[in-house]
């Protein structure tokens, strides 16, 4: 009779799986410049895992997003709650030397605080 408690059936939990990053992380290291002048249009991206200028080749016409936080919260279109979270949206446009760098153009020119901060660059759209 012991037995037959100690053997009760084993439910194996099934676990969902969590949605995979649909981005590549980068680092905004500045704007494309000269020796005296800056150009704010253009922005210039280190992508993580990208060494040479031929590996660029994959992100060329990838969006990318700069995500920050501002002081007060604002209704944006398809949103429930007003949230602090903005995002300025950017496209890679060209490789920029041959260490693996790119140059990105954003809606709007990214702040100058944004440097050695934190770009998404989406994997859409896809040309494959």
């Amino acid at each position: 009779m012991s037995e037959d408690k100690s053997k009760t059936p084993v439910v194996k939990r099934v676990r969902q799986k969590q949605p995979g990053r649909l981005y590549v992380k980068a680092v905004f290291t500045g704007f494309r410049r000269g020796l005296r002048n800056q150009h704010e249009n253009t922005a210039l991206l280190r992508i993580d895992g990208v060494n040479k200028a031929p590996e660029t080749e994959f992100y060329m016409g990838k969006r990318c997003a700069f995500i920050y936080r501002a002081e007060k919260k604002k209704q944006l279109p398809r949103r429930q709650k007003p949230t602090k979270i903005r995002v300025i949206w950017g496209k890679v446009i060209k490789p920029h030397g041959r260490s693996g760098a790119v140059r990105a153009q954003f809606k709007r020119n990214l702040p100058a605080s944004a440097m050695g901060h934190r770009i998404r660059v989406m994997l859409y759209p896809s040309r494959v």
